[in-house]
């Protein structure tokens, strides 16, 4: 059946957009189809000036869901009618926020990165289109900002991004619901708040460790702004996610819909002012004085006995520290292998440019061991070693790289092991964080040692400084993705992880990137880049006094799990009191027959 007359409008919902639950929002007064016509499943507005019926629309593809089962914008006209065109879409729109990361570093892009993915699933004509293209838009961002795992995981990546991907999909929904249609200033606050509390609850569960630890999380791309630091310093990254989230949520407003544009800005502007206020009011690390720590990065060292080599490189480059004052020297992670340090030659020639430079050196250590409580295996260890050797001070990696260090669940995964470049063998996890406590000569400094992709985890270096770390130090090997982006993407979570707890912090690498950053996220001194040999000194400020991240934590999120319950607390409220539909009336006379006669 057709009905001719009524084109419904772009980017409008035929019926049911507002979000009560039912009243017609249409801002311009503009006519939908016949009254009495569903509209459902149209074909895209005004194509012909005629709407097919619910029964017969193509909807998602063929599928039928139809325009107002979805309750959002328009299905979508020219190329993006093509389910195929629209997933490329989705996909490209979910990348693009990569490019805010270093090595790009195109930090202001992040406040505008998602609106093409937000404004894409704003137009879904049902729910499962809006899942859809969460989802996809979710694989192409984990491809997108981890693509420098390619060459160890080969196509193995995609198996995860799609398992992680699916993580927005209800995401999908989530703005489908709040963005789609024509949102009124009610739906328009609501939606600056809940999507990005949506996203946040994505970052939180692929920060586990076992889905690969929380890298990649939209807040770290700012680590290089004094007002996201100073953000950092209130909420942590998460308060930051939230900010650009917040400001890509209000741009999509300002695009999409001339009604919601009033709420839209007066919502950023409430961003920014709430910005000048932490920038203001939050409190700020004390300086206390300086500590001098030196960093050795020997650089890439490959071919035959290439670990016995980078050792030999090492100690060349610690030797010529002697004279310069320093309080403690840096080796990066598996600086020292398995055969060096079952060798006594080792502990007397490490404490022996101990004595020499007059600084402790922190090594780290990949090799077998035994630990405190009997277990035997490869543990990567961060160890102190003083002008006797090894003082005692050691602390074990607990949170290990997926497939890198340990293979999940062996038994069925282990196949990955053949496919990519997959641990043959799995490292064991220390249970306790360690915080260690430098000789008298270095004033009593006390150093909290992480490893590797542990800078990575807030709370991690949280509970260091909490446990009376003064500089949180992280030794890495990159080495593996030397001319990617991810030397210069792990090295700048030093500057977040420094905001959010007020202390100065180190991240030495083998091969680069080497940096220091001080207590407010601030860069010290100059880092060594992926083509440096050498050994470089910092003078890093040290402080007192804690942030606000530091006492509260990470109430950000529990702030958006709040929010995320009151929507459903909303939604489900307005399911019940929705009128139940009542009992179908009489059937309808027909021209040529009647229930008792039909017509033939």
């Amino acid at each position: 059946m057709r009905i001719r007359g009524g084109r419904l409008p772009i980017g409008r919902n035929p019926a049911g957009a507002s979000d009560e639950g039912g009243s017609d929002e249409n801002a311009a007064g503009e006519g939908t189809a016949a009254e009495g016509a569903s509209g459902e499943g149209s074909s895209g507005a005004g194509t012909s000036g005629e709407a097919t019926s619910g029964e017969g629309g193509s909807g998602d593809g063929g599928s039928g869901d139809g325009q107002a089962a979805g309750g959002r914008g328009s299905a979508g006209t020219g190329t993006l009618s093509s389910p195929w065109a629209r997933g490329a879409a989705a996909l490209l729109a979910g990348a693009l926020p990569a490019l805010a990361f270093p090595a790009p570093g195109l930090w202001w892009f992040a406040y505008v990165a998602l609106v093409p993915w937000l404004l894409l699933i704003r137009t879904a004509h049902s729910p499962r289109r809006a899942a859809l293209d969460g989802w996809i838009g979710g694989i192409g961002f984990i491809i997108a900002v981890h693509h420098w795992l390619v060459p160890s995981l080969h196509v193995f990546i995609v198996l995860l991004a799609a398992l992680l991907g699916l993580l927005w999909a209800p995401w999908g929904l989530l703005v489908s619901r709040l963005l789609g249609g024509a949102p009124s200033a009610s739906r328009a606050l609501a939606a600056m708040v809940v999507v990005p509390s949506g996203w946040l609850m994505i970052e939180l569960v692929r920060s586990w460790e076992g889905l690969g630890g929380p890298w990649g999380l939209l807040g770290a791309s700012q680590w290089e702004v004094a007002p996201a630091l100073r953000v950092a310093s209130v909420g942590g990254v998460w308060l930051v996610s939230l900010l650009v989230l917040a400001v890509n949520t209000g741009a999509a407003l300002l695009v999409a819909d001339r009604a919601a544009r009033t709420t839209a800005g007066v919502l950023l502007v409430v961003c920014a002012l709430s910005v000048a206020a932490m920038w203001a009011w939050a409190p700020r690390p004390t300086g206390t004085g300086t500590v001098r720590i030196a960093v050795v990065q020997p650089g890439v060292v490959e071919g035959p006995g290439s670990v016995a080599r980078r050792f030999d490189r090492g100690e060349e480059l610690t030797r010529a520290l002697e004279g310069r004052g320093v309080d403690l020297v840096v080796w990066g992670e598996s600086s020292i292998g398995a055969g060096a340090w079952e060798r006594p030659e080792t502990a007397r020639r490490l404490a022996e440019l101990s004595r020499r430079v007059g600084a402790d050196l922190l090594v780290n250590v990949d090799a077998r061991q035994t630990d405190g409580s009997g277990r035997s295996g490869i543990f990567k260890s961060a160890v102190l070693v003083g002008p006797d050797g090894p003082t005692g001070d050691r602390y074990d990696k607990m949170r290990l790289v997926p497939f890198g260090e340990y293979v999940p669940a062996r038994s069925l995964l282990g196949w990955a092991t053949s496919v990519g470049k997959a641990a043959g063998e799995d490292r064991l996890r220390g249970d306790h964080q360690v915080v260690m406590t430098l000789p008298d000569g270095a004033r009593g400094l006390r150093i909290g040692p992480l490893v590797c992709f542990e800078s990575a985890f807030p709370d991690m270096s949280r509970r260091l400084v909490r446990d009376g770390a003064q500089v949180i130090v992280a030794q890495s090997a990159t080495s593996t993705f030397q001319e990617s982006w991810a030397p210069a993407q792990h090295a700048s979570l030093g500057a977040l992880r420094a905001a959010e707890n007020g202390r100065p912090m180190v991240h030495a690498t083998l091969t680069g990137i080497s940096a220091a950053y001080g207590p407010r996220g601030e860069r010290v001194g100059s880092p060594l880049g992926t083509d440096a040999s050498a050994a470089e000194v910092f003078d890093l400020p040290l402080a007192r006094g804690s942030t606000l991240y530091g006492r509260l934590g990470d109430w950000p999120v529990y702030g958006a799990l709040a929010a995320l319950a009151v929507l459903c607390a909303v939604e489900g409220l307005r399911a019940l009191r929705r009128p139940a539909p009542g009992p179908p009336g009489p059937p309808a006379r027909t021209a040529h027959g009647s229930p008792g006669r039909p017509g033939r």
